[in-house]
């Protein structure tokens, strides 16, 4: 009975070991490229012989693949917790309207309005992504894409190029603000604020690399 025990005990600390030498994070992409990359740098000094895959998609994807068993634990920034998954506020973010320099609205004396963004084609991130979830609710489902990416790098990129413009994360444009490449345009009359979530399926808190991923969340970013 002992040799069996310790058998079991053994077998038990190796898949625990096995379940802690990997962690599969999913996250929308505003998460993914602006946040992710100190917090998943802060683990690897905590657990370096955990290897760590992330996957960066629209919130809708993040759902679908912590649903399915493919991810650990998963990060979205959508107005709503996804059916089926368990979730906790680690951070808030704004929205902001930007354009190129040589934009019309550059040059503008009074903030602009809901109802002008609403009739405004604008260079957008694809349905699904928590994003445009925030500027649909926001505007009424009104918002008009003049091209949609799917990609907040791209997004950036399209608005830098004077191609239209685009309402992004306030924490994916801080470097084009700075060096000018892009301007903020004041808004009026309407909220684009959205809280940033990490998310996990339903009754499954995290557990091993995933629980102490979600405890660095709650620190400076």
């Amino acid at each position: 009975i002992v040799e069996a025990a310790a058998a079991f005990d053994v077998g038990a600390q190796a898949l625990r070991d096995r379940r802690d030498s990997r962690l599969r994070v999913a996250a929308s992409m505003t998460i993914a490229e602006y946040l992710l990359p100190n917090w998943l740098l802060a683990l690897r000094a905590e657990r370096p012989d955990t290897a760590v895959s992330l996957h960066a998609g629209n919130s809708a994807a993040v759902a679908e693949r912590l649903l399915s068993g493919d991810a650990d634990l998963g990060f979205v920034e959508g107005l709503a917790v996804p059916a089926g998954l368990d979730a906790t506020v680690i951070a808030h973010d704004r929205l902001i309207v930007v354009t190129a320099p040589g934009h019309p609205w550059a040059r503008r004396r009074k903030p602009l309005a809901a109802d002008e963004l609403a009739a405004t084609p604008l260079i957008l991130r694809e349905r699904g992504s928590g994003t445009r979830q925030v500027l649909d609710a926001a505007l009424g489902g009104l918002a008009r894409p003049l091209i949609e990416l799917s990609s907040t790098t791209a997004v950036k990129a399209a608005a830098v190029s004077g191609a239209g413009p685009s309402v992004l994360s306030e924490l994916a444009v801080g470097e084009e603000l700075a060096a000018r490449r892009l301007v903020e345009i004041p808004l009026e009359g309407v909220r684009l604020r959205r809280d940033l979530r990490a998310v996990w399926p339903t009754g499954h808190r995290p557990v091993g690399p995933a629980r102490e991923l979600l405890a660095l969340t709650r620190g400076p970013a």
